[in-house]
């Protein structure tokens, strides 16, 4: 008896695709630090802009501006002396006070550090390029996060301020007497010292974190270093007539320009 052969059925002959997976590494991240990379000046920013995740030596970014930066750590070094001075100065005998005859000096530094600080102002305040000169990159100090104070008030602001209110306090000092002299000349130093110390800080900034020098900044450091030298034996005069005057067997003098 003959066999019938039955054709298959066209679902018997659709096969399912297979799908073969292939497997395909993956690539590993290298936990590598990247490499330090200096971005170039562009129109909208002016001089050396490093990037935020650079990670740099003291010794890196001292050559990053070798000049510059050379001379910040002078003025540092300078400005640390003159204040362990003044500590030194303060904690003597006050039978060595000799009041010199510089304080008409005075003034004149707080016009010119009052200019300098103007400047910084205005570039900080507009955000326009800085005139630098042949030292130092003023424009990456003033670029940087380190040129307002809490990210808000600009230095040169507070330089502006601080050097009217020293000249203020001189002319308060010029033209009273007695106690209020006094106080005058016992606030200048205190202003002083403010200033000096915070110059310290900004200076040791610039070539050891920010890795730049601004040449403006430093000639504020200096001004405000030598208002403070100049304030320490009128400062320390007043704070002994106002508080040390009858331990000491110091007497005023009739005239308030002996602080």
């Amino acid at each position: 008896m003959a066999q019938s052969t039955q054709a298959p059925s066209p679902e018997a002959t659709i096969q399912t695709p297979t799908v073969q997976a292939t497997s395909q590494a993956v690539p590993t991240l290298a936990a590598a630090t990247p490499s330090p990379t200096i971005l170039a000046p562009t129109p909208t920013t002016v001089g050396l802009i490093l990037t935020d995740d650079i990670n740099l030596t003291v010794r890196e970014r001292l050559a990053l501006d070798p000049t510059g930066n050379g001379l910040a750590v002078v003025v540092l070094v300078g400005m640390m002396v003159t204040v362990i001075y003044g500590i030194i100065f303060f904690r003597r005998s006050s039978k060595a006070i000799k009041l010199h005859s510089w304080n008409w000096v005075i003034p004149l530094l707080c016009i010119v550090g009052l200019a300098v600080a103007g400047y910084l102002a205005y570039v900080e305040t507009t955000q326009v390029e800085a005139v630098c000169g042949p030292v130092g990159d003023c424009n990456t100090v003033q670029q940087s996060e380190y040129a307002r104070l809490f990210g808000v008030l600009p230095i040169g602001v507070m330089g502006v301020v601080g050097y009217i209110l020293i000249l203020l306090a001189w002319v308060v000092g010029r033209l009273t007497n007695n106690r209020l002299a006094a106080y005058a000349s016992l606030a200048i130093l205190g202003m002083t010292s403010i200033g000096v110390l915070f110059s310290i800080y900004l200076t040791f900034l610039e070539p050891f974190v920010i890795g730049a020098t601004c040449a403006w900044c430093l000639t504020s450091a200096i001004i405000m270093t030598v208002l403070f030298w100049l304030s320490l034996a009128p400062g320390k005069a007043a704070f002994i007539y106002l508080f040390n005057g009858e331990k000491h067997g110091i007497k005023r003098s009739s005239s308030s320009r002996a602080f």
